[in-house]
């Protein structure tokens, strides 16, 4: 019989939650020996929304997509590292566009059976709630949805990996 979990999809947006998340996805795969995925996707969208409204300029645009493209492998490059550490391969995507939908479409391209993700911001109000990209992963994607917390905890956890 097949274990519950057999590809972990990690989405890493750079913060201090989502290095736990990754330390836990970590975990998770050694224990189920499930192939394990980190996805980081640059907000596209969210830089056309500031050239739109005129606080970007073309160029300050492009400059600042290269920025969170290096970001992007920055960060891919430390779960790898992560992994490694423990002794894991860590397969690494790293995508452009609309946050929720890129997660959504790894998904289900890659058959996945758990998101798993850094702890959501605090809601400050409810355009918050509603333009909030994780959130609305959460909330769309086929697949069961692990939000990671406890950040000593999972720290722990991944130390006393072998």
């Amino acid at each position: 019989m097949e274990g519950p979990i057999r590809r972990i999809l990690l989405y890493m947006d750079g913060s201090e939650g989502s290095i736990t998340a990754a330390q836990y996805a970590i975990c998770l795969s050694r224990y189920y020996r499930a192939e394990l995925t980190a996805l980081y996707v640059v907000n596209t969208r969210a830089l056309g929304d500031l050239l739109k409204a005129r606080i970007f300029v073309k160029a300050e645009q492009e400059e600042y997509l290269r920025d969170l493209e290096e970001d992007s492998q920055r960060y891919l490059n430390h779960v790898r590292s992560l992994a490694r550490k423990k002794g894991l391969v860590v397969q690494t995507a790293s995508a452009s566009g609309t946050v929720h939908q890129e997660i959504k479409n790894c998904v289900l391209a890659n058959k996945i059976d758990l998101l798993v993700m850094g702890e959501l911001s605090s809601v400050r109000s409810r355009r918050d709630e509603l333009y909030d990209e994780a959130d609305r992963a959460l909330r769309t994607v086929p697949c069961s949805v692990l939000v990671v917390k406890d950040e000593e905890r999972v720290a722990a956890l991944y130390d006393a990996l072998v």
